[in-house]
């Protein structure tokens, strides 16, 4: 256990927890989109755009945070990093959806929900991995958890490239696959976040 002589402020490490929260929220409107008429699109895509806000609000409530602050629980470039990772995450998220909706891309196949489903697993662990960087303790399964589920996310994205290649030619398989590409992404980010967390344990503890 990281013991601490002094009254650490936590808030940072909070603002990181609500940023996964709207990976996970992103997540659940994303899969909206998969079953939606094509007429809902640009509503829903636009809920993602309001959340991308958010994120962006919360990255800068995050760095007046850590310019304020007296003590915290981490270094300042590794809080910094891990919002990176997180803001980065959503973005991906953001361009899926924007990409359905500007494309009309109708009938995805289900390894888009295969993957939406690893991120919302990765996104919910992240959530809680977050506070547990004050105390750095049982993070070592979330590292490694993270790392499996996103090999799976990669088998996912291989078969469902191969299943484009051959059931699509030209533009739809363009605008099929940007899609994938764009999901596949947000889980590459999500396993960045988690190899962070592994460099601070190694580097803290």
């Amino acid at each position: 256990m990281k013991l601490s002589l002094f009254p650490q402020d936590t808030k940072s490490l909070e603002l990181l927890a609500q940023t996964a929260a709207e990976l996970m929220a992103g997540v659940k409107t994303l899969s909206e989109i998969l079953g939606a008429p094509a007429d809902d699109y640009d509503k829903l895509s636009e809920e993602l755009h309001d959340r991308d806000s958010n994120v962006s609000r919360l990255l800068f409530a995050l760095l007046t945070n850590l310019r304020t602050s007296f003590v915290n629980p981490l270094p300042r470039e590794d809080m910094f990093q891990l919002s990176l990772h997180l803001v980065n995450t959503f973005e991906h998220l953001d361009a899926a959806a924007e990409l359905i909706a500007l494309n009309r891309v109708k009938r995805l196949s289900t390894r888009a929900s295969e993957q939406l489903e690893v991120i919302g697993r990765m996104s919910e662990m992240t959530r809680e991995a977050m506070p547990r960087l004050n105390s750095l303790e049982d993070l070592d399964e979330y590292c490694i958890e993270m790392i499996r589920l996103a090999k799976r996310a990669e088998r996912t994205h291989r078969v469902w490239v191969s299943e484009l290649l051959s059931d699509h030619k030209g533009a739809t398989l363009a605008r099929h696959r940007d899609v994938a590409d764009q999901l596949v992404a947000a889980t590459k980010t999500l396993r960045q976040a988690s190899h962070h967390v592994g460099q601070i344990l190694v580097k803290e503890s």
